[in-house]
């Protein structure tokens, strides 16, 4: 496949090995730093990449649904996210998001380091390989090293994180019925979310580790009684709890492990594929 050489990169090539794909309020995460269009064979990623350095880290930062917010989690062009994050040289990534509580104890505020995913989106691009017979493992989605570590950090911090549970991914850009929110909880759900699939299986099949730091910013409509979520809810608890996020990735980030001997690293081994990865 040739023409996935054919698309154009800035003369100064960015580099970076960590990144963290964030969701609202975290563009300001990094400060003097500098962005990069990168441009990949599924077209431009969400916004242009802002790259700058975290202690002896290079870090770059992807907004996920575009500094304006202006793509739906339905509509965020997932493919070339994952592809511009490895082409530039990331292989480890934080992607923290806002979710919804699916039990009553899962209060607004908690951080969630989930370990298992559910899929329940439909229509959206969910794999780089259309063509041969690509299988890619995925029975464990998440780095087990990258989770490791953000929950050390985040017990230090006093955050009380939940080290374990399962997003329950929805295709929005409604919020659940309460009949809804009570089967994802009925099926083993943890929290709900609307952009961590097919971000996570994306990653795994770019042989990126791969970290979700769920904060949960209400409890979803069958948890308790009341009018549901609301959007304004949503992103004025993710506002409210921007500066203990940003203090954690910044923690972690110098710490994620620069030769990576986790699972993910070798995801592709023995596998035959139908292109050469960037």
């Amino acid at each position: 496949m040739s023409e996935r050489n054919d698309y154009p990169t800035e003369p100064d090539a960015p580099h970076a090995d960590v990144a963290v794909i964030g969701g609202s309020g975290l563009y300001a995460l990094l400060d003097d730093a500098r962005e990069h269009v990168v441009n990949t064979p599924y077209g431009l990623p969400s916004d242009p990449i802002t790259i700058a350095r975290i202690g002896d880290r290079s870090v770059a930062f992807l907004p996920r649904h575009g500094k304006d917010h202006r793509y739906p989690p339905h509509k965020i062009p997932y493919r070339a996210n994952l592809w511009a994050l490895r082409s530039i040289g990331v292989r480890q990534i934080l992607a923290p998001c806002a979710v919804g509580g699916l039990r009553p104890e899962l209060g607004p505020g908690t951080f969630v380091v989930p370990d298992q995913l559910i899929d329940r989106t439909s229509g959206r691009a969910q794999t780089f390989y259309d063509q041969g017979a690509v299988h890619v493992s995925f029975a464990d989605p998440y780095c087990p090293a990258g989770r490791a570590l953000v929950l050390a950090e985040a017990e230090g911090q006093q955050l009380s994180p939940v080290g374990d549970g399962t997003m329950v991914v929805v295709e929005g850009p409604r919020f659940s019925t309460r009949a809804e929110s009570r089967w994802f909880t009925a099926i083993g759900g943890t929290v709900v979310n609307m952009t961590g699939h097919p971000e996570a299986v994306l990653a795994r099949e770019l042989e990126l580790c791969y970290t979700s730091i769920a904060l949960v910013t209400d409890l979803d409509a069958g948890v308790e009684s009341g009018e549901g979520v609301t959007m304004e809810e949503v992103f004025r608890v993710f506002r409210e709890n921007t500066d203990r996020l940003r203090t954690l990735l910044l923690t972690v980030l110098p710490q994620l492990p620069e030769h990576r001997d986790c699972p993910c690293a070798t995801a592709l081994s023995g596998i035959t594929l139908p292109f050469e990865l960037p």
